[in-house]
């Protein structure tokens, strides 16, 4: 589709520097996010702790999500966007060193400590900075932003994994992970750099419009007694469910399977390398059959990666799992967001966005704290199973009230 907007020299600009972002990002995402919990595991975390990660930053988020969207009506978006970014990220930089001046099970609950304190500004950075893209980028260049945005982060963060993989299999443990660390947090710098470089056009503070909006309540629970209220309880299954196996996969994959480092970054690298593929014909695939059965048919197979993994006995049919996870998560991460889309009026956005959130942080957080509470009931595999069967409950009410 053509843009009727003409990309001008500040579109430009804007557009190298969230790409710049996006990139950056997608090296942190590969390399301290996607090993963090691995590392943890290997240290001798137990299932509670590594839940923790999650479910820690998902509880700080509930809490703060609806009084940072406030606060930040009338501010410099773009400022704040930076800072909370950088005082965020200083955590990362903190994580480095940790495995040469702690014990192993002091280094644990620091590090859970440290991702506890980085989740407050990063919710005013989530916040912030999906406010910021919306300004930042005309109606009719999202959809092209967006897409490459996404195929830049899926491609960064799978040459990021599979760098990774091979430092994790090449040096010594714990030096091994520092490193690996050390480039997340450097990546996390880089990026945070490229948010402040960004420029805006319009007029922030818009005094009256906020003194109006902080007369409307925080929380709209009447839009719950519609149809609405019936979708937000499918995504808060949807959400619950596909968090519960979170804090199980680096349990099995390290104590149960017995995986290398490096076996691991190929599966990560795999599933990064496939979402990439679905992210990029996302746009065609929906164009052809809809935003709510992209939706439906994906989530009822979000089954398949806890499945495969569960079953698996060798590397190979975790990969495979990885493979088709890649796909399926592709597909149904742009389903969400775009059906979700469709069901928001656009003159009530925000408190139909704001129930969207807590439906998001409330299934995080019981997903990562039921996960553990299952394995312990069960083991470690059979958890893997149960949550594949759940997952696609959650597939079958989304095609009820979806």
């Amino acid at each position: 589709m053509r843009q009727s907007t003409l990309l001008s020299a500040s579109l430009a600009h804007n557009f190298r520097h969230l790409y710049g972002d996006i990139f950056w990002f997608g090296v942190l995402t590969g390399s301290t996010l996607a090993f963090l919990a691995i590392y943890a595991a290997r240290r001798g975390a137990t299932g509670f702790q590594v839940s923790l990660l999650t479910a820690g930053p998902a509880l700080m988020n509930l809490f703060l999500s609806l009084p940072a969207g406030r606060w930040l009506e009338g501010k410099p978006l773009i400022r704040i966007s930076f800072w909370s970014a950088f005082w965020q990220r200083i955590g990362y930089i903190a994580i480095v060193p940790l495995a040469w001046w702690l014990h192993p099970t002091a280094e644990i609950w620091v590090i859970i400590i440290i991702t506890l304190v980085m989740s407050a500004p990063v919710t005013f950075l989530n916040v912030g900075f999906n406010t910021l893209l919306a300004e930042l980028v005309p109606s009719d260049w999202r959809g092209e932003v967006v897409g490459k945005r996404n195929a830049i982060f899926a491609f960064s963060t799978t040459a990021a994994t599979l760098l990774c993989g091979q430092i994790l299999n090449w040096i010594r443990f714990p030096d091994n992970y520092q490193i690996v660390f050390a480039l997340g947090a450097l990546s996390a710098g880089i990026s945070t750099y490229h948010i402040g470089r960004l420029r805006s056009e319009t007029k922030i503070f818009e005094i009256e419009t906020s003194q109006e909006n902080n007369k409307k309540p925080l929380l709209r629970l009447d839009l719950l007694r519609g149809s609405f209220g019936a979708f937000m309880l499918s995504y808060l299954a949807f959400y619950t469910f596909q968090y519960l196996p979170v804090a199980i996969f680096p349990l099995y994959y390290v104590r149960v399977m017995h995986l290398s480092d490096f076996y691991i970054s190929l599966g990560n690298a795999l599933f990064y390398l496939t979402m990439m593929i679905a992210s990029i014909n996302l746009g065609r695939v929906s164009a052809r059959i809809g935003h709510r059965k992209v939706l439906i048919y994906s989530a009822l197979l979000m089954g398949f990666y806890p499945l495969c993994a569960g079953l698996a006995r060798t590397p190979l049919l975790y990969w495979v799992a990885s493979f088709g996870g890649g796909l399926i998560s592709g597909m149904v991460t742009g389903g969400l967001i775009n059906r979700l889309m469709e069901r928001t009026p656009e003159n009530d956005r925000p408190a139909h966005m704001a129930l969207y959130n807590i439906a998001l942080n409330l299934g995080m957080l019981g997903g990562a704290l039921f996960g553990p509470l299952l394995a312990g009931i069960l083991d470690l595999r059979s958890a893997l199973l149960v949550a594949a069967g759940l997952r696609t409950l959650a597939g079958i009410l989304l095609l009820i009230w979806a």
